[in-house]
């Protein structure tokens, strides 16, 4: 007989396997192997059963605002369409990492300015019953752009972390400290040289957290429940004490219909020359239906703010509805809808967007709406993501930076005393291969109408990254961005003779307007894995070696690298 497919080899070599026993047992009883004739047959053909395929629809809501500030970071860059971007950071480039082959990890760098890094992430190994952690971090530049100590910077953090696991039930809790440095170095050239101390501003932090959450994918109650305190504290002798509650669930009336209920409460008591208290609640039910290509949630957002200032009302109702339609399966999609809502503002947040702000900050929550929205998100080919939004939107009590009267130094919030009219454009692009070529840009394009302020202060027009990072074989990670932001506007404070009363030491203070820099930053980074537990990194920041003011009359450091080594264990 001769074999003539490998379909006849494979079957054989099956046959085979499968006699193997019976043959080794016909040799321990010493029996005789008869004579057998075998029949192959090719034709034929196994055909098994359709199996069931059960898809879950994606639910693909808009974008929404984040109070974080703009982090470097090459495939998780988050460019929020609203969120203003410090330019104090020590480093600008987020540390993306090799593929970890070990969970616990530590390391150390240095870099000019005197920069000192160091990062420990401290892990239990996996486990099915509870997950907890340490990460510590530090990193602080001894001197900067402006008389060298005197525009230095430190930010030190310390996280816990944890949870337990009981059937589809999380408990969880994390606890994050954090202590930060920084000096108001945005004065004029004088001789002499003001002293670094009294030019101090530091931060305190502590922000603890609780969570109960159930996010089954086949129970009927969906839930995640939490509690968490905030405090805050600065150099001037101000306190924020923040209280928080928050719950988003979904309750499945059949498999395609839901009732869902979001909200959060906050209680902010501050003290600062005077003491505020500042209550916010917020919730948003909504009843989502899903088609078959139209998927449908209608609801309201029903808020309230103790907050004050301006006209804006304490108590608000806007509209909660989106309407998303799926063009092409797991292909396109498009959607759009009416919303709005209160968005809370705090000094623990504000903080991280621009350190320099003055003492006495009156802080308001912002009115975002009535809003109008719509956008697409297409994969139109594999590994290629699409994404574009446009919102339209009448925001009250927006805040905006603007340098103080008193001290141009130092920042005030100011906010239009009338509704502020405000459009966003948002677009990005990602290519991502195989985890191991990512290439992506995101940008956004805001303009605001102010009614009694000479310019949307700080918030600039334009903002975007373009960002690249290639994986060789989990040896060497190598990336770049390029991130760039607009001029946006500040304003400096000088004093004005009056020339027609001698002597001139009359007069009176004049505040005039001026254009910030527009923002080019150029960024590297690599990463090399000698073994699984040891690598080195190197970065390069700001490599165009261009001083720009992000906030005016704040330079930033020119070309900084930093270099370091990580242990793995």
């Amino acid at each position: 007989m001769t074999l003539r497919s490998s379909h006849t080899a494979a079957a054989l070599v099956l046959l085979a396997a499968s006699a193997a026993p019976q043959l080794a047992q016909a040799q321990r009883t010493r029996g005789k192997i008869e004579d057998a004739e075998i029949e192959i047959v090719k034709e034929r053909v196994n055909q098994l059963p359709e199996a069931t395929r059960n898809y879950e629809k994606v639910q693909i809501a808009p974008p929404t605002k984040t109070a974080k500030p703009l982090q470097y970071t090459f495939p998780d860059f988050r460019l929020p369409s609203d969120n203003l971007n410090p330019s104090v950071r020590v480093l600008t480039i987020k540390q993306e990492e090799l593929a970890p082959l070990l969970g616990n990890y530590v390391k150390a760098g240095l870099g000019n300015y005197g920069t000192v890094y160091g990062k420990a992430y401290l892990h239990n190994t996996r486990d099915n019953a509870a997950s907890y952690g340490v990460n510590l971090s530090h990193i602080s530049s001894a001197k900067g752009p402006v008389d060298g100590k005197n525009s230095g910077v430190a930010q030190s953090s310390l996280g816990l972390h944890g949870e337990t696991y009981s059937g589809p039930m999380t408990l969880g809790a994390r606890l994050d400290l954090g202590r930060e440095r920084y000096n108001f170095y945005g004065y004029a050239p004088r001789e002499p040289r003001p002293d670094a101390d009294t030019l101090k501003q530091v931060f305190n932090r502590a922000a603890a957290k609780v969570y109960l959450r159930n996010r089954a994918a086949g129970a009927q109650f969906q839930y995640d429940l939490s509690a968490g305190f905030r405090y805050w504290k600065d150099n001037f002798a101000a306190r924020e004490s923040d209280f928080q509650l928050g719950l988003q669930s979904k309750y499945y009336l059949t498999e395609k219909t839901r009732v869902a209920i979001n909200g959060e409460a906050s209680f902010i008591s501050h003290k600062d020359s005077v003491s505020v208290s500042r209550p916010f609640v917020q919730v948003t039910p909504a009843l989502e239906v899903d088609f078959d290509r139209l998927d449908v949630s209608i609801g309201a957002t029903l808020g309230y703010t103790g907050d004050t200032i301006g006209t804006a009302k304490q108590f608000n109702v806007y509209p909660a509805v989106r309407l998303g339609y799926t063009v092409a399966e797991d292909r396109f999609v498009v959607y759009g809808g009416l919303g709005g809502g209160l968005q809370r503002t705090t000094m623990y947040d504000l903080t991280t967007e621009n350190p320099w702000l003055g003492p006495n900050q009156r802080v308001a929550d912002t009115h975002r709406g009535p809003t109008v929205f719509f956008g697409f998100s297409a994969t139109p080919v594999r590994a290629l993501e699409l994404n574009a939004k446009v919102t339209l939107a009448n925001d009250q009590n927006l805040y905006f930076y603007n340098n103080s009267r008193r001290d141009s130094t130092r920042f005030d919030l100011v906010y239009d005393r009338k509704t502020t009219q405000f459009m966003n454009v948002h677009g990005e692009a990602l290519y991502n291969a195989a985890e191991r070529f990512r290439l992506g840009v995101k940008a956004d394009y805001n303009a605001y109408k102010t009614k009694t302020l000479a310019e949307a202060f700080h918030r600039p027009t334009f903002q975007g990254t373009f960002f690249g990072s290639y994986n060789f074989m989990d040896k060497l990670l190598v990336g770049a961005e390029l991130y760039t932001l607009s001029s946006s506007y500040g304003a400096v404070t000088r004093f004005v003779p009056d020339t027609s009363v001698p002597p001139t030491t009359s007069g009176t203070y004049v505040q005039t307007v001026r254009p910030t820099d527009s923002v080019v930053d150029l960024n590297l980074r690599a990463d090399y894995r000698f073994s699984d537990n040891l690598s080195i990194f190197a970065m390069g920041n700001n490599l165009l070696g261009r001083k720009y003011e992000r906030f005016l009359l704040y330079p930033v450091k020119g070309v900084n690298v930093l270099a370091g080594v990580t242990y793995q264990f």
